[in-house]
């Protein structure tokens, strides 16, 4: 088989592949849509949240979509990124509800030991189920997929909370051949999560393919940052140097995005999607495990926040 036609084959196979995704995840947005209440979809801005709203458009366009947009705002995001949500929820003309871990600060419903610098990431559960409560969500649609992470891989499609907003992975419902139960109780709800079965290699081909536009620090750029436990701290006020550490500037991108606190970016010159691809297709390391300082406390970190309600 020479080069071209290999090419060809492969982009077909691809394509085939993304199809099949993609029709999986436009069924499961209806699937809420028609047996949910009052759903919500999570959107940062991040990659994973903005092909969730590609396929929204698919699954709801020429119509408006049948749920609000919903962020919860650490208040220590990347300005990048909040740009990038308030531009693209403008640009689908869809309601986009913010609240602010800071306002439960404010509440007392959420205390830190030093408001101004302490991670907030944890934090975004009660201020979550605090906007669940306020607008009586009976269901979130989030981003989350299975190869970001091992307790993130034991979690169902719809994934049931009880009436404290706590999931318990021993207590998830069977779903054998794509079926799915969706009943709640009053002040219960689901996470559901339509690109679970998806792979960060997949998040790049849908984006290469549907050519969707991104934040900026997904791309290669120079930032300072500090080499600390095999990770690179992006150098800012929330996370200044310590004492003996050194500052570099460095070509790096991001390939997540959360709570400045704890997210950090990657050696990288992949200036371009294509790029992207290619350096996706040979890594070893899960985005979470490159980047995420807050998944480094425990093997049972990131398990321990979906008990308390996390995303």
């Amino acid at each position: 088989m020479n080069t071209a036609v290999e090419k060809l084959f492969l982009d077909a196979a691809s394509n085939r592949h993304l199809d099949w995704l993609e029709s999986e995840a436009i069924h499961i947005m209806r699937e809420v849509a028609a047996e949910c209440t009052n759903p919500a979809l999570l959107f940062s801005g991040g990659k994973d949240s903005v092909v969730l709203l590609r396929i929204a458009e698919k699954a709801f366009r020429p119509g408006k979509f049948p749920f609000p947009l919903v962020h919860i705002d650490t208040g220590h995001n990347f300005p990048e990124v909040i740009e990038f949500r308030d531009r693209r929820a403008a640009e689908l003309g869809e309601r986009l509800i913010v609240r602010s871990v800071e306002d439960s600060i404010k509440r007392g419903t959420v205390r830190l030991r030093n408001p101004q610098t302490d991670s907030r990431n944890a934090a975004q559960a009660v201020t979550l189920l605090e906007t669940i409560a306020e607008f009586q969500f009976d269901a979130c649609i989030g981003g989350a997929r299975r190869d970001e992470e091992k307790a993130r891989a034991k979690e169902r499609i719809f994934s049931f909370r009880d009436e404290f907003g706590q999931w318990n992975p021993k207590a998830q419902r069977p779903e054998l051949w794509d079926l799915y139960n969706t009943r709640v109780h009053p002040g219960e709800n689901m996470r559901v999560f339509p690109i679970s079965n998806w792979t960060e290699l997949d998040v790049w081909q849908y984006i290469a393919r549907e050519k969707l536009a991104l934040p900026s620090i997904y791309f290669a750029h120079e930032r300072q940052v500090i080499p600390r436990n095999g990770l690179l701290v992006p150098l800012t006020d929330l996370t200044p140097a310590r004492e003996g550490e050194t500052v570099e500037t460095r070509t790096v991108r991001f390939r997540t995005v959360g709570d400045i606190s704890c997210t950090c970016p990657v050696a990288s010159d992949a200036a371009d999607v294509d790029a992207i691809l290619a350096e996706t297709a040979v890594t070893q390391i899960t985005e979470r495990g490159a980047t995420r300082m807050d998944d480094q406390t425990s093997e049972a970190s990131m398990e321990k926040r979906k008990k308390e309600g996390y995303f």
